[in-house]
Formats: C-alpha cells, structure tokens, sequence
C-alpha cells in the first residue's frame, strides 16, 4: 500500500516551501487545525496520521516495522518521497520530534529544517540524567493503559494538557486517546515511552527550533533544555503556555514563533 493512503496523507495551501506537521502520541492530524491556517498561504502543508491514528490504514500495522521509533521515520520519509519533496521544513509535537529526527538521520536531504514541540530523548531518569520518570512510574503508567484504556485517558488527559478535568482541551485529548485501537494505544506507548534517543541528538545537524512550555508534566524544562544543548543547531523558546500541547491550548503562541523561526 502506497503511503499516501496508509497514512491517511492531506495536502493543501499554497507556496513553494513546505511544511509537514506531525502528532504526538495518542492525537492525530486534526490536532493542527488551529495551526495550519497561518501558514498555508505561503506555504504547501502536509498532514498524516501515524499507523493507528486518526484515519490511517490499520490494517498496515507491522510489529517488527513499529517495534521502535525509526519505523514511524520510516514512514514519513515515505510519505516524502511519494510527494517528491525535499527540504521541508518538519514540525514534530512530543514524540514525533524524535520521530523527525530519525527520519532526518536516515535521510537529510529531505529535511530543511525542524520544529520540535516539547520533545524528549528519554523519559526515564538514569544516573546524572534527569527524564522526569522513574522507571517504575513508566511501567505503571504501561500497565494502568493495558488494563484499562478508558481510565488510562480519562486521568492523564489532564496531566499531559496541563488543564482540569473536564475542561475544553482535556476532553479533546481524552476523547483522542478513546479513538485508538486499545492494543496499538499501547503499543505504541510502550514505544514511546521506553525509547533511549540522547545518543542520536548530536547528528541532528539540521536548524532546529526547541519550543518548550513553562509547565509541562511529561517534557519539563529541564528536558528540554538537555535536547537542546545536545543539538548543534538548535534555538529554545520557552513559551507563555502550559500543558504539553501547546498547539492545541496556545496555538498563537506557536504560530509566532514558528513564523519567526521560518522567516530567519
């Protein structure tokens, strides 16, 4: 199956650069739709859905392929290559900011540029390095989602928004989080968050954009800052938002500085 429709692919705007967003965990491409009217005047936009997101093809859903994160880059490579595109400027929410960067290491033709949203090269603390989690809180965190889903979203939607319970975005999140598959949600959390990637950030070459908010329970401060002193060419922002999905609660946040980081 082509990539354009396994991973449910959308193209639309305008211009002779272009942009591809890609979600985080358990979201899926209508998570940009606050985003991409800013910028699809000038620029081409490119939209996806992960395997087991959103509208894209589940049924292609590989274990071995999807075992660790560079079978997601895989993809998007893919999907760049069956638009021919090169030299796109890459914006990547959590997860997918290493997800990019993989994809970048594999091929860095395809890559201009990269906007990582509150990334993290490793959730679990080890030694000197601080990741935010034990690895203890991280296995609990696996098993609570394992067992029960439904739970699992309703109690972290908050967390991860940064929100109350109930509030506008944490019901957006959670209801996002519900729409997954239960074993590919899990799946692709144990992927997530037992993913090691500090030892691949010193290849990442490519101008980056570090975008971190002041209050984040999964990528906190101090995380972001590691990724970006461990990246050559990088610039961090801290933004005026909380949460972990500042596209969806701040999106004008966003916007300005991705527009500033586009225009330099």
């Amino acid at each position: 199956m082509k990539a354009l429709q396994r991973n449910n692919v959308k193209v639309f705007g305008s211009g002779e650069e272009t942009l591809v967003f890609a979600h985080g965990y358990g979201c899926d491409q209508s998570m940009w739709r606050h985003v991409t009217p800013a910028f699809e005047d000038k620029y081409k936009i490119v939209l996806f859905d992960y395997v087991g997101s959103g509208l894209s093809e589940v049924s292609e859903f590989d274990r071995n392929r999807y075992s660790t994160l560079r079978g997601y880059g895989q993809d998007i490579n893919e999907i760049l290559d069956e638009l021919e595109l090169k030299n796109v400027h890459f914006v990547g929410h959590s997860v997918s900011s290493m997800i990019g960067a993989l994809a970048f290491l594999e091929r860095p033709d395809l890559f201009k540029t990269i906007t990582m949203i509150g990334p993290s090269a490793c959730y679990i603390n080890s030694d000197d390095y601080v990741g935010g989690f034990d690895r203890a809180d991280i296995e609990g965190l696996l098993q609570t989602l394992e067992s029960n889903h439904v739970a699992w979203s309703a109690t972290m939607a908050p967390v991860i928004m940064g929100y109350p319970p109930n509030s506008e975005f944490s019901n957006e999140l959670e209801a996002s989080f519900c729409r997954m598959d239960p074993f590919l949600a899990n799946h692709f959390a144990k992927v997530t968050f037992l993913s090691d990637n500090r030892a691949d950030l010193v290849g990442i070459t490519v101008k980056t954009l570090v975008l971190q908010c002041q209050h984040d329970a999964i990528a906190g401060m101090v995380v972001g800052e590691y990724v970006h002193k461990c990246l050559p060419n990088s610039q961090f922002v801290v933004l005026d938002a909380t949460g972990h999905c500042p596209h969806i609660s701040s999106p004008k946040e966003v916007v300005r500085e991705l527009q500033a980081f586009l225009q330099q």
